[in-house]
């Protein structure tokens, strides 16, 4: 055998993992062809076919796939629609399980009466002695099949049904698991997306195309630029009616399967158009009015609006839309952190977001059509108001009173000496993080709403009833919960007398317990369903009082097992949700006045919201353009910098302010000894800063713009301009990037010099630790690659005889020159380092056996060596 591993050897193993690579590779492709070009194309041509009518896509497939553009805008508009369908699927399945678990609303779970109850109990013999026959029947047929399936029995295991259930993994459905098998799922996802397609896209279009042709809204809805959607949204309208219309009737003619999968879909549709109005409709009307009233903030009107909108619809309406959601996400955050400062009850009238019970989607299940209409109608004019409120009452004041103050200028500017690029990525990577890390927003705002509320009353002796921190006087409860308190000690009542009447019949009851429906008889439907909408609403609140006025104890009733009633059209843990003015109340003293008080109490609020709104708009930019003006006067910067500029002035300021307010309790001594300190630590920081947020975002921008810009951007008959201010913003990004890669990266001297400064940290900083472990080997790398390549072409290949026009190509080329050279070799040491760890395994695959090398001569060979040498020195 030789001495080292033979090239035959080398070459089978070295062919054996090019094959292994090429065939993983092939699967690789063959998976990705299939999920990301078979099945998005195959749905997009269904969708076009269907809405089209015609088969002319798919003719066009064969030559649309020599067509980048056309099979690139097929790929992602069929991505989309499988998105759209999967989530569809999704939802479904969950929609369903909702309704399984939590339970649908009563009209969905009653059970009509077909049989009077004396028929039931006439019957009970006649069926004893049918179940006495069946019964026998029973044991013969299983004593037969006893005799002839026992083997199958034997042989049978119910845990296969569990492992078949277990193999299918997201690996060997996709097919990452090198099977072949994928190709099945691929077949039903496209079977399943084009059912998708044709049941909840085009059936509802062609029946709101109806119904627009039926009501002449085709002129109307086509001025939109959004008819298709208006379309859809018409034939779900449509298909909802239709199938509650449908239900009215299966109940009437006692269908029970049939009613109850048409009640299903009409809780499918209900609850998807109910979260169109409630995450759709409502942010963009929420939008929309926030732009219109914050025209006069910009200097814009109507018209302007309505030709950006013409020109994009539906770049416009996302915008809109997204403004809308955020204005919703922060005036929900408002809300729960009122609730942590105010007495519980206070905001009885808005919903708790933060009850763990709280689910949206049971009230959307349970609750009538009506109901949800009428709280979105309320919600609008809530939201709205506080935005004319908060907008364009203070908008308008600043114009009465700085009438030069406005517009704000939102216009980019490329006539600045600093871009909106280099601006911008200040915000984002110096700004927001020192403000959202540092600035304890949250802290400040609840202390702030905190202050406001003692004062407030304070001044309207309302302390009981807004913070709820006050003793409550027994003589001097409110009536609410007076009203409470009488209705528990009636129902604990009622709970006692139950229990006695139960041990008293409780004999009785047994006997009639397997007789007795799941619904009473005399327990009438929901009065608020959507099923029984068409009756008078007023009518039915009068009479729901007198039947609470005239209601007496029932008899008690026994325990069964099936799932709790409805009431009013939810069961019991929604129907809490909705009482939250008794589940979450804590009493207060009435004062006198009280209504008086509370109508100060709102006038207070609105002005005190008015006057921060006013600060807000005003303040932070003012202050921004004053600090801005001081490097860049006479030039038009977005009002968005000068905003967050102004923001963090006044931040800083704040903070200050605040650090020293909490040291003028310890005295003059400890304060002069903090600052003392604090300036040390200042010093040192500004050392640091400097150079690592100066120097080497300088360096790192302008190498990368050196490396990178020029060689693709400048031709090599013009001569490069340097902005170094839009280098340094550059290198703060890339510097940051940089950072991140390298605390993911593996350990090195420099990820082991940042995870120290970390520990460490800000108050224990290590200047002369920073300075020789990090900046200065970074400093001295950065500066070498910017010099190095410079000297070599300016400096030493001039002495060879170089021209001027070869040396002005090569100090262009060089840096990306010296870049590709600096990968080559780092690529050729990668490599080098896989050729050695490959030659160790097809090694191991020949020769190791267990944990032993067998046959390897070289191995042999050592040892007879040593044993030798062992012999000669003994």
């Amino acid at each position: 055998m030789p001495a080292r591993l033979p090239v035959q050897d080398i070459a089978k193993g070295l062919l054996k993992n090019i094959a292994t690579a090429v065939k993983c590779w092939l699967h690789y492709t063959l998976v990705t062809f299939a999920w990301l070009g078979v099945v998005p194309v195959s749905a997009s041509c269904t969708y076009k076919c269907l809405f089209q009518g015609s088969i002319q896509p798919i003719l066009n497939l064969p030559s649309d796939i020599f067509s980048i553009e056309a099979i690139a805008s097929d790929i992602v508009q069929g991505c989309f629609i499988v998105g759209c369908t999967l989530c569809a699927f999704i939802s479904l399945v969950w929609l369903r399980e909702q309704v399984v678990n939590g339970g649908g609303p009563q009209w969905l779970e009653q059970q009509p009466d077909i049989g009077g109850q004396n028929q039931a109990n006439q019957q009970q013999p006649q069926q004893a002695a049918n179940n006495d026959d069946n019964a026998a029947e029973g044991v013969a047929a299983e004593g037969e099949a006893a005799e002839n399936g026992g083997a199958d029995d034997l042989n049978w295991n119910a845990l296969e049904w569990d492992r078949a259930a277990e193999e299918l993994t997201w690996e060997r459905m996709l097919g990452l698991d090198g099977s072949l098998i994928f190709l099945e799922h691929v077949f039903w996802v496209i079977s399943l997306n084009a059912l998708f397609v044709f049941m909840f896209a085009f059936f509802p279009y062609q029946l709101g195309q109806i119904l627009m042709s039926m009501l002449q809204w085709n002129k109307l809805v086509g001025t939109s630029r959004f008819d298709s959607v208006f379309t859809t949204i018409l034939g779900y309208l449509g298909l909802t009616t239709t199938l509650l219309i449908l239900h009215s009737v299966g109940r009437a003619l006692t269908f029970e399967r049939s009613r109850r999968f048409v009640g299903m879909c009409y809780i499918m549709l209900k609850v998807f158009l109910l979260v169109i109005l409630e995450i759709g409709v409502f942010p963009l009307v929420c939008g929309w009015w926030l732009d219109i009233c914050s025209l006069s903030l910009f200097n814009s009107t109507l018209h302007e609006r309505e030709e950006g909108f013409t020109s994009a619809p539906g770049t416009y309406m996302f915008l809109h839309w997204l403004v809308g959601m955020v204005y919703v996400f922060y005036f929900a955050s408002f809300v729960l952190l009122l609730r942590e400062i105010l007495r519980p009850g206070v905001l009885w009238f808005l919903r708790n977001l933060n009850d763990p019970d709280f689910n949206p989607i049971q009230e959307m299940i349970h609750l009538p059509i009506y109901n949800h209409v009428r709280r979105f109608l309320l919600s609008v004019v809530v939201f709205g108001s506080v935005v004319l409120l908060m907008l364009w009452l203070p908008v308008s004041l600043i114009k009465y009173l700085f009438p030069m103050f406005l517009p704000y200028h939102v216009q980019l500017s490329s006539d600045a000496p600093v871009s909106e690029l280099s601006l911008e990525l200040l915000l984002l990577q110096v700004v927001l993080p020192a403000l959202l890390e540092q600035g304890h927003t949250r802290l400040w705002l609840k202390n702030s709403i905190k202050g406001w509320c003692l004062a407030v009353a304070y001044c309207l002796d309302l302390r009981s009833y807004l913070i709820g921190d006050v003793a409550v006087n027994d003589g001097n409860l409110n009536e609410d919960h007076n009203a409470a308190q009488e209705n528990a000690a009636q129902e604990n009542d009622d709970q006692e007398e139950a229990e006695v009447d139960d041990d008293v019949n409780i004999h009785q009851e047994e006997d009639e317990e397997e007789d007795q429906p799941l619904l009473q008889d005399d327990y009438a439907p929901d009065e608020d369903s959507d099923v029984e909408m068409a009756e008078d609403l007023e009518d039915e609140d009068e009479a729901e009082e007198e039947d609470e006025v005239e209601e007496e104890v029932p008899e008690a009733v026994p325990v069964v097992n099936h799932p709790l009633h409805a009431v009013n059209g939810l069961h019991p843990v929604h129907q809490a949700l909705l009482n939250q003015g008794q589940t979450d109340f804590q009493p207060y003293n009435k004062t006198s006045y009280f209504t008086f008080k509370l109508v100060l109490l709102v006038i207070f609020m609105c002005i005190t919201l008015f006057l921060s709104s006013f600060m807000c708009l005003t303040i932070p930019v003012a202050i921004g353009r004053r600090v801005m003006s001081l490097y860049a006067d006479n030039i038009t910067i977005h009002e968005l910098y000068t905003a967050a500029c102004g923001v963090y002035t006044c931040w800083l300021i704040c903070r200050f302010m605040s650090l020293v307010a909490s040291w003028v309790p310890e005295g003059f001594g400890a304060i002069f000894t903090r600052i003392q300190s604090y300036a040390i630590l200042a010093l040192k920081s500004l050392v640091v800063a400097v150079v690592l947020l100066g120097v080497v975002p300088f360096l790192i921008g302008l190498l990368f713009e050196l490396v990178v810009v020029v060689p693709l951007r400048v031709p090599m008959d013009q001569t490069p301009v340097f902005f170094l201010w839009q280098d340094w913003a550059l290198g703060v990004l890339h510097t940051k990037i940089l950072g991140a890669v390298t605390m993911m990266g593996p350990n090195w001297w420099l990820k082991t010099a940042l995870e120290q400064i970390y520990q460490d940290g800000f108050r224990n900083l290590n200047l002369s630790y920073i300075v020789k472990n990090m900046l200065l080997p970074v400093v001295a790398t950065l500066l070498l690659s910017l010099t190095l390549p410079y000297v070599i072409a300016l400096g030493i290949l001039p002495l060879f005889g170089f021209s001027e026009d070869s040396l002005h190509t090569i100090v262009r080329k060089i840096y990306p020159t010296m870049l590709a050279v600096i990968v080559l070799v780092s690529v050729l040491f990668f490599q080098l380092r896989q050729f050695k760890k490959l030659y160790e395994h097809i090694k191991n695959d020949k020769y190791l056996v267990g944990q032993q090398l067998v046959n390897y001569e070289h191995k042999l060979m050592r040892e007879s060596a040593t044993q030798t040498l062992t012999q000669q020195t003994q």
